[in-house]
């Protein structure tokens, strides 16, 4: 399994509110469709408006708004997506965001006993 994770930075005429609409009841529909039958599973994180909890990193990880999760069976079914010339979402990513970046990631599940 191929696990890839995005971070995202909404564009700066964006409220994080407005990023999370588009992102959650937009753009992910759009996603899902144009990337079947290779994306197996997709999920989106944004982040609360007031980070209050304890904690908190001065500076890093906290400078993006959302990361999405990608899984696919195999680098071919990732390939059969990302290696094509041109996107159908691209360009509504682009007009959303300030920037992105990934890291293709190996989960190490651990159990917490109860």
């Amino acid at each position: 399994m191929i696990k890839v994770m995005w971070f995202l930075k909404r564009a700066e005429h964006l409220s994080l509110e407005e990023f999370r609409k588009w992102w959650v009841e937009d753009h992910a529909p759009d996603i899902v469709q144009h990337q079947a039958p290779f994306l197996k599973k997709y999920t989106i994180d944004v982040r609360v408006e007031n980070d209050a909890l304890p904690g908190m990193p001065a500076a890093g990880i906290a400078d993006w708004d959302g990361i999405a999760e990608q899984w696919f069976e195999t680098e071919a079914d990732f390939a059969a997506i990302y290696a094509k010339p041109t996107s159908p979402t691209r360009g509504d990513t682009l007009s959303h965001v300030s920037r992105f970046q990934r890291i293709v990631v190996r989960e190490y599940p651990i159990a917490v006993k109860g």
